[in-house]
């Protein structure tokens, strides 16, 4: 029986016929989706205006729909800028876009990015609120670069496009590390004549100086690493017989090689060598650097140092701080001085809290803090207000409740929300400035407006006056200067001065010779 069945279904010539027929069209239908897969790209687009490089699934490019990058913890921020932008009408606007790696792998960077994007956001909901109905009205959008600024390039060319209608891009701000992607892309922007203004940028070489105008329209909000290193030098008073230096030497990485030569002519008159080290190429990794500290450490003992002045990024600095914790000399005190990356310190949980417990203090040179203008404290008369402080943390208030928000988990332990509003409030006054009569300036004239950013145009920052010079760069900025407590916890100790005191009433940048 079964053999007559296999005879009437596939050898009879009518089945064989059918039979042939259904593998034929079998063929062609698998054929049809091999070559359709083949030869159709595949869809890499995460949102508009956003897509995942080849290589990549990082969700990189521009937007201000709402689209949150596929980074959970931007997701009510992100939705609150979209529901902000969707108010505006074409025409009446000038976009200021946010320039950071948005997608990056460093739980410490993710969340002061994060802490950017709600102090950006607070600035943009007051100035199109709270400002006398002040126009043109702000729309902000969101740039990523990805992982390491990597993917900056892109990007760049994007917004580049934007100062067209219907975006009329006319400032950048964020452009927050000082890494060789950030310069090329500072340099990119600021050759097509957009204006940015960097957050939290203090190399010394990724600024214009007199008579070497290297990045015409950009500005800055933070000083320094050389204001740096004179503010914490004025603060602590250091002596240079009992100093000695560390650094990176790793090449490309304009902050701590920047920070190098500002606290090299600290410690000129030290009678110590400075001691080196090699990060990796990617200065968040590990590497092998914790054994050159261990070894480092045990020279540091053999010396009369008391005072470290560390010039590298925070992921060496916590290793460092762990080795100098374990030393063997330890019945000596230590001080560790360092610039804007200590803040990362209190959020590494790698951080060993016994180093801190052993006589080693560690105090940075911070961008902003809430404590350094806070009202229940003493503070100078010039270069910062409390009132200042406290139209910030209005703004903040506003934009975490309904109808502005929510904009997600508010701490602002770093100041880097802080940072982010001033810098967003120096743009929102340029573009103004350059538009007496409403209208949408040119793009180049809002980078123009940066050298008028003083006396009484200056930017009352929450972080400290803004009196910006002829080059874009705050003259005599405040410095807050904090400690690690032993619990890890930034403390803030007080505020420091480039010129070691605070600016006059005027507020003018002198003469640069």
């Amino acid at each position: 029986m079964p053999a007559q069945l296999r005879y009437r279904i596939f050898y009879t010539t009518r089945q064989k016929i059918v039979t042939s027929v259904l593998v034929l069209v079998l063929l062609a239908w698998g054929g049809t989706v091999l070559v359709r897969k083949l030869t159709t790209p595949e869809d890499r687009s995460c949102a508009p205006g956003v897509e995942r490089p080849a290589g990549s699934e990082e969700c990189v490019g521009v937007s201000g729909d709402g689209h949150d990058f596929r980074v959970p913890a931007l997701t009510e921020v992100a939705a609150a800028i979209g529901r902000e932008n969707a108010t505006l009408k074409p025409g009446e606007y000038a976009t200021v876009a946010l320039l950071l790696p948005l997608t990056s792998a460093s739980a410490g960077l993710r969340t002061k990015v994060m802490h950017e994007v709600q102090g950006a956001f607070a600035q943009q909901y007051a100035a199109n609120h709270a400002s006398n109905n002040e126009v043109p009205r702000i729309r902000l959008v969101l740039a990523n670069t990805g992982e390491g600024n990597a993917h900056w390039r892109p990007v760049v060319d994007r917004l580049k496009a934007m100062t067209a209608a219907p975006d009329h891009l006319r400032a950048v701000s964020g452009i927050a590390t000082s890494s060789a992607e950030v310069r090329a892309a500072v340099t990119e922007l600021t050759r097509a004549g957009v204006a940015t203004v960097g957050t939290t940028i203090t190399a010394d070489d990724m600024a214009n100086a007199p008579g070497a105008n290297r990045f015409p329209g950009l500005a800055r909000v933070s000083p320094t690493n050389t204001d740096e290193a004179r503010a914490l030098a004025h603060f602590a008073r250091v002596d240079a017989d009992r100093a000695i230096l560390i650094h990176d030497t790793r090449p490309g990485d304009h902050y701590t090689g920047t920070l190098k030569n500002a606290f090299s002519t600290l410690t000129e008159r030290s009678p110590y060598e400075p001691q080196l080290f090699t990060s990796p190429a990617r200065a968040t990794d590990e590497g092998a650097t914790a054994n050159t500290f261990r070894q480092i450490t045990l020279l540091i003992c053999d010396t009369r140092a008391d005072t470290v002045f560390f010039a590298g990024r925070h992921t060496q600095l916590r290793q460092f701080v762990n080795a100098l914790g374990r030393r063997g000399c330890g019945d000596r005190k230590f001080t560790v001085l360092t610039g804007d990356e200590g803040s990362y310190l209190g959020a590494d949980d790698q951080l060993e809290p016994a180093a801190l417990e052993s006589g080693v203090t560690v105090r940075y040179a911070a961008l902003a803090h809430p404590d350094a203008w806070h009202p229940r404290r003493t503070t100078p008369a010039t270069g910062g207000s409390p009132a200042a402080y406290d139209a910030f943390t209005a703004a903040m208030e506003t934009v975490s409740r309904e109808p502005a928000g929510p904009i997600g988990p508010n701490r602002l332990p770093d100041g880097q929300a802080i940072v982010a509003y001033d810098a967003m409030a120096a743009a929102v006054q340029a573009i103004r400035g350059a538009a007496p009569e409403g209208r949408l300036p040119a793009p180049a004239d809002v980078g123009q407006q940066w050298r008028q950013l003083k006396g009484p145009l200056k930017v009352a920052g929450a972080s400290g006056w803004i009196c910006l010079d002829n080059d874009g760069n705050p003259y005599d900025k405040a410095v807050p200067i904090v400690e690690l407590t032993p619990g890890g916890k930034p403390r803030f100790v007080g505020i420091a001065w480039p010129t070691g005191k605070p600016p006059a009433t005027e507020c003018v940048p002198p003469r640069r010779r």
